[in-house]
């Protein structure tokens, strides 16, 4: 039986309250002009992974409002769809999607939306048609990492550590290389390493990260790759064990929190420069 209570408790609530804060209607200070005044709207897949998103949104968004929506009844849903052969995510979870999308709009404002779960991928058209009258941006967070794992080229390793996300993650890539006009040219090897899932729940980050490591090393050992695209927005804690992967293993490795984040920050500043 798990002990969800072994943790400096005190600690605990210090450091997420620091990053998460508490809501204000007042908006930060930033060196970033053009964050100021800014909303993010974050449709998750799940409430636990809300941390990741204020994480790096804190990180490359400093003074953007973070606007979070996703429970744990989405991922369970699509779970027990994929558990039974049925289609993932259901229609369901996508048709929420796009609720919570405009609730963000008509509650919070919100100047752009983040869709943060690789499995809901697939919920991108529902969102964006949503919100369209709006006119604000809709980014799924893998989008970013797949034209840049398309435009670099050669053989790419696409790890995922959840079993819903795989089918959808390597639909989506090539979805973009087609879009891109580099269909024919697309290589990709895909590896599922479910137990690391599992020792993120635990809490055991090094660990985690370590399986998604002899995962790259398994693979180079068969048939080399010249990049490693991480599938979920969880898999980012891994450049916390390995913050240069191309030392390390050789190749770039790419992760949503970084990629999908970093874009956003892009379009702020396209947006502020109008």
């Amino acid at each position: 039986m798990k002990n969800h209570l072994d943790f400096n408790t005190r600690e605990l609530f210090s450091s997420y309250m620091k990053l998460v804060d508490v809501p204000q209607l007042s908006f930060e200070e930033t060196t970033e002009p053009a964050f100021y005044g800014k909303k993010l709207g974050l449709v998750n897949g799940s409430a636990w992974i809300q941390l990741w998103s204020y994480y790096f949104g804190r990180l490359y968004l400093p003074g953007v409002k973070l606007v979070n929506v996703g429970n744990e009844a989405i991922q369970l849903n699509f779970m027990k769809a994929h558990s039974e052969g049925k289609p993932c995510p259901p229609q369901k979870n996508i048709e929420l999607f796009a609720r919570y999308a405009r609730d963000l709009v008509e509650l919070a404002g919100v100047d752009a939306i983040l869709i943060t779960c690789s499995t809901m991928n697939r919920s991108l058209p529902y969102v964006r048609d949503a919100v369209s009258e709006f006119g604000i941006p809709v980014v799924q967070i893998d989008e970013p990492m797949m034209e840049k794992a398309v435009r670099n080229g050669g053989r790419i390793l696409v790890i995922a550590t959840h079993g819903p996300t795989v089918k959808n993650t390597q639909q989506l890539l090539e979805e973009t290389a087609s879009r891109m006009g580099k269909a024919n040219s697309l290589q990709y090897e895909g590896a599922t390493v479910e137990e690391a899932f599992h020792l993120l729940g635990e809490g055991k980050i090094d660990e985690h990260n370590e399986l998604i490591a002899d995962a790259i090393r398994n693979q180079q050992k068969i048939r080399p790759v010249d990049q490693v695209v991480l599938a979920q927005l969880s898999m980012s804690v891994f450049k916390l064990s390995y913050p240069d992967p191309e030392k390390t293993f050789g190749v770039p490795v790419l992760t949503s929190g970084e990629e999908g984040f970093r874009h956003i920050a892009d379009i702020f500043r396209s947006i502020h420069k109008k």
